[in-house]
């Protein structure tokens, strides 16, 4: 699973690019008051205009240029930082962060080495109206390490461009709050919102995050990761990728995802929302959850949401999402080349609540699905089309609709008469060919492991503790 450059380096995550709002990098000097200045001389129908925006909106505007520079600290050392805050209080503003050096493997990716600003044993730091750059393989930007804790950052300009090299990282435990931050990672394994082996808590609010390099998604979650208002785009890779018994929650964000390059082959399916369980020891192994409310989704290439080798609860309400590609399916659960062959399949509970659905779904011989239609939600699509697969339980609350769009196959199904349009097709539950009328059904039971580390007979040695031993297959997108 991990590239050998280093052991969590290829795919931990997402490569940044900004948004092409943010078009001038010019120097650091100009000042938020001669920012704000010309603002306030805008009209009144201007200030209106701006008034109505989203928050996410307005916080994505933040350019480097925004920020007034006062102070620089700058390290060029492997291994070292530019701030370090070690069991204290602290907090910088106004200041530009320079980190350039080298680094290799986990001491870099789970403990922090080589990051540009490092927060540890408890410490709180506190930063505002920051620019922090770095240029150096694992040379991630703001790094927040172990329990207790916490680094806050508001308003403040990230870009990274090494391989393997985050804009806000978080493990071991801590907590990242951040808010209005522009974000853009142009290496790969670099994703914008980011964690790794030990999880942690994040939270953001606001802003623009945005990564062009392969095996950089904006978020990759090993951790408790929620997103509000703000711009979310990935260029090459996945828009989000949740590992093991963790989760991601998006609120009033746009995401948009254009997954066109790989570097394994572990997965033929590109998509913009990926739900796994790596066996790398990186994630305890138990119930993810993705998780929208309100916002957008736009798929570019390949499916929506692909799940395999683990066990996920994926909760949409009132989201726009829109695929691109005619050729993508909305929901693909299957194995891959995580987890142990028979038993890598996805296990998967979609609940909608208000939610228009449209595309298809397929569900292999060794995953499962449970589909909830509820609060008015419509969906539009086949389920397993090509013939019955894996278990599929539908259940559509009153109010709620299924329009088929081709033959569908599923195991079992509860709802009302009338609550599907056959559409001309045929919908077969458990073999056997609905007439449109009333019908209970019964849920499948979900299973899942326990193990820290593994399924348990998912190992990719086998070994019967499920711990990894040897070389974990690759992360997506990873060598």
């Amino acid at each position: 699973m991990k590239a050998r450059v280093s052991k969590r380096c290829m795919f931990l995550i997402s490569v940044l690019v900004v948004l092409s709002m943010v078009a001038s990098f010019a120097g650091c000097g100009q000042s938020q008051s001669s920012t704000a200045t010309a603002d306030s001389a805008d009209s009144s129908a201007v200030e209106t205009t701006v008034q109505s925006e989203t928050a996410a909106q307005k916080s994505a505007k933040l350019s480097e240029s925004d920020i007034e520079i006062k102070n620089t600290i700058e390290n060029t050392a492997d291994g070292e930082h530019a701030i370090t805050v070690d069991g204290k209080t602290e907090s910088y503003s106004n200041t530009l962060v320079n980190k350039t050096g080298e680094a290799d493997g986990d001491e870099a990716d789970f403990y922090g080495e080589n990051s540009a600003v490092f927060a540890t044993n408890g410490g709180t730091l506190d930063l505002s109206n920051m620019v922090v750059k770095t240029n150096g393989t694992h040379a991630n930007a703001v790094f927040t390490y172990g329990e207790g804790t916490t680094v806050n950052i508001s308003d403040s300009y990230i870009e990274t461009s090494g391989n393997c090299s985050g804009g806000l990282m978080t493990t071991g435990g801590g907590t990242t709050n951040a808010s209005n931050l522009t974000i853009t990672t142009s290496g790969n394994s670099s994703a914008a919102i980011r964690s790794d082996r030990g999880g942690g808590t994040m939270n953001v609010t606001g802003g623009s995050y945005t990564t062009s390099g392969v095996g950089s998604p904006v978020i990759y979650s090993t951790a408790d990761v929620t997103v509000n208002d703000a711009e979310l785009v990935s260029n090459t890779s996945q828009g989000v990728v949740v590992e093991g018994k963790n989760s991601v929650t998006l609120n009033n964000s746009n995401l948009t995802a254009d997954n066109n390059k790989k570097n394994g082959s572990h997965s033929d399916y590109y998509q913009a929302v990926m739900i796994y369980q790596s066996m790398s020891g990186d994630a305890a192994t138990g119930l993810s959850s993705f998780t929208m409310n309100g916002g957008t989704l736009t798929n570019k290439n390949g499916d929506i949401f692909f799940i395999t080798n683990t066990a996920t609860e994926i909760n949409l309400k009132g989201a726009q999402i829109t695929n691109n590609d005619s050729n993508g399916v909305f929901l693909r659960a299957a194995a891959a080349g995580w987890g142990k062959d028979g038993s890598n399949g996805g296990q998967v509970t979609l609940n909608a609540d208000g939610q228009t659905i449209n595309g298809d779904m397929i569900v292999d011989s060794v995953s499962n699905l449970n589909l909830y239609l509820k609060g008015n939600s419509s969906y539009t699509g086949a389920i397993n089309s090509s013939g019955q697969q894996g278990g599929v339980y539908v259940e559509i609350e009153s109010g709620s609709t299924w329009t088929l769009t081709g033959d569908s196959y599923i195991t079992s199904l509860t709802c009302a008469e009338g609550a599907i349009n056959l559409n001309g097709h045929s919908l077969y539950v458990n073999g056997v060919k609905y007439t449109g009328s009333a019908s209970t059904g019964q849920a499948i039971e979900t299973t899942v492991a326990s193990s820290s580390s593994g399924s348990g007979n998912g190992a990719p040695d086998g070994k019967p503790d499920g711990k990894p031993g040897g070389n974990p297959p690759a992360k997506p997108g990873e060598n």
